[in-house]
């Protein structure tokens, strides 16, 4: 058969065989490369850059840093460990592991110098595909038997914060999940004597909870204790799925107990529980919360916290809360709204039976015996009647207030012919205005418009005004001992117009000036 080919076509012949060599020379250079890489990963030995890290991480965090342990690279592949319907063709390629063993974090230079945490191992997997889009992507960092010691010594010397530069890093950290196995965390405060130690433990067969921790030490000279549980692993990319917690902590007659979710554990989202709380007096949360309660006996409550925190001011909500202040039931909704220049306290507060004597703490008039239950001086002197027991003015600038209370019913004594009580309290800058404090009295109501202004313009003294009305005061339900006047059908009804200033109740009642009007009909006194 004749050849029917050109001589340009036979031209062509060379230059194909050199273009398929330079194309198989580049593909061996592309799979060379992964190749190369892998083997040096393999049998590098990581241990010799182990200076250069500890010195680059120490320098970054401002604290020493030293993996004092072997550090090693393996490889992982990430299908192994993923569900079958999650699973993709790039997820059968090797991912690099990275192991290291006792690892150690310092304090800061200011401190002394002792491990602030250390880690008996730590891992993680790295996924190579992000570094090409500037991604330093880990699915898992675990912690094995992890020990943390937070130490803060004065106001202004802790060891938990550091000073972070803030420069915008053209770099990416995708962290989606921690894990934390047993371990120890370590809390002492020199400034609430707290010296308190966690037992941190996994769980193997809770459906619920994955982790539980032990707490035993002291707070304040009292013994503390209790324990609780979380989620078995910490979620930081599905920040949407609620991370479930339960503790229950007590310290001599205070204890906090909490059940339920909190939403974005690593940004604190949001929070959803229900929190029991019992402690000597309110006034003693005021060092947890920086909110400004009022002084009570003992008290105990339980309701719903509800926390919205991705704002730019936090939202917090006790609602449907119930409990018992001294011997009275308490009950309703509160709200605390942070802002500039200072967070503020809402809601309403009631009653069904208000135990008269459980409102002594609230102005100093209980006895010695019970100010020391609630954790205050003894400071009333035998043989005085009028509470000497200062006002903490200092503390009330730091929040405002709007809360109104009702007492449907007061118990007291036969002497004492009060029957319901309702109050309008507001707080702002420092100034508290009642208005109005509404008594039912003697079958007859006694209507209060009080303003104690503590702002600290005049030192801690407080300066304060009061006016009141009297109005349709049964005489005989006035006096219900004295049979005498049990026949009388006569009322009173008066008005008065108080100033004062002073520290106490004492000291306002004596140095109080005004005038006092008072109309008797059908009767006398």
């Amino acid at each position: 058969m004749p050849d029917t080919t050109t001589p340009e076509q036979h031209a062509v012949k060379p230059h194909d065989g050199r273009r398929k060599k330079i194309l198989l020379s580049v593909i061996g250079v592309l799979v060379a490369i992964p190749v190369i890489a892998v083997i040096f990963i393999l049998t590098f030995d990581w241990n010799k850059a182990r200076p250069w890290l500890n010195a680059k991480v120490s320098e970054a965090i401002e604290r020493p840093f030293a993996i004092r342990g072997n550090l090693a690279v393996q490889w992982e592949i990430p299908a192994r460990r993923m569900a079958p319907g999650d699973r993709h063709l790039r997820d059968w390629l090797p991912w690099p592991h990275l192991i290291a063993n006792d690892v150690h974090v310092g304090n800061p230079a200011n401190m002394q110098q002792a491990d602030m945490a250390s880690v008996r191992q730590f891992s993680f997997s790295l996924n190579p595909f992000g570094l090409l889009h500037r991604t330093i992507g880990i699915p898992v960092l675990r912690f094995d038997a992890p020990r943390v010691d937070l130490v803060r010594t004065d106001n202004e010397h802790y060891n938990w914060v550091y000073k972070k530069k803030e420069e915008e890093s053209k770099w990416k950290l995708d962290l989606e999940r921690i894990v934390l196995t047993d371990g120890v965390v370590r809390f002492v405060d020199a400034v609430t004597k707290a010296n308190v130690t966690a037992h941190v433990r996994t769980l193997d067969k809770d459906p619920k909870y994955g982790i539980g921790f032990e707490v035993g030490g002291s707070y304040n000279g009292a013994p503390v204790t209790g324990g609780g549980k979380v989620g078995q692993v910490l979620s930081l990319k599905d920040q949407d799925t609620p991370y479930p917690v339960q503790a229950d902590m007590r310290s001599g007659p205070s204890r906090i107990a909490i059940e339920g979710t909190v939403t974005a554990p690593a940004k604190l989202k949001a929070v959803d529980l229900q929190l029991e709380l019992a402690g000597r007096s309110m006034a003693r949360l005021y060092n947890f919360t920086g909110i400004t309660l009022p002084e009570t006996p003992a008290f105990s409550t339980s309701g719903r916290l509800r926390g919205e925190l991705d704002r730019e001011y936090g939202r917090w909500t006790y609602e449907n809360f119930k409990g018992k202040v001294g011997s009275s039931d308490i009950h309703g909704k509160l709200v605390y709204e942070g802002g500039k220049p200072r967070g503020k306290l809402s809601g309403n507060v009631a009653s069904n039976k208000l135990v008269f004597e459980d409102l002594g703490p609230l102005i100093g008039a209980d006895s010695n015996a019970s100010k020391k239950a609630r954790g205050v001086e003894a400071v009333q002197p035998g043989g005085k009647v009028l509470p000497v027991e200062e006002f903490r003015t200092e503390r009330w600038k730091a929040i405002d207030a709007d809360v109104r209370y009702a007492a449907d019913k007061i118990v007291r004594e036969k002497t004492l012919p009060i029957s319901k009580l309702s109050a309008h309290l507001i707080m702002k800058d420092g100034v508290i205005t009642l208005a109005p404090l509404d008594f039912g009295v003697a079958g007859g109501t006694l209507r209060s418009t009080i303003r104690l202004d503590g702002s600290g313009k005049a030192g801690n003294t407080i300066a304060a005004t009061a006016k009141v009305q009297a109005r349709h005061i049964q005489i005989k339900q006035l006096f219900p001992t004295i049979e005498q006047m049990q026949a009388t059908v006569g009322q009173v009804n008066g008005d008065a117009q108080l100033s004062a200033t002073g520290t106490s109740v004492a000291a306002l009642l004596g140095s109080s000036n005004g005038e006092v009007k008072a109309l008797v009909n059908q009767g006398t006194i």
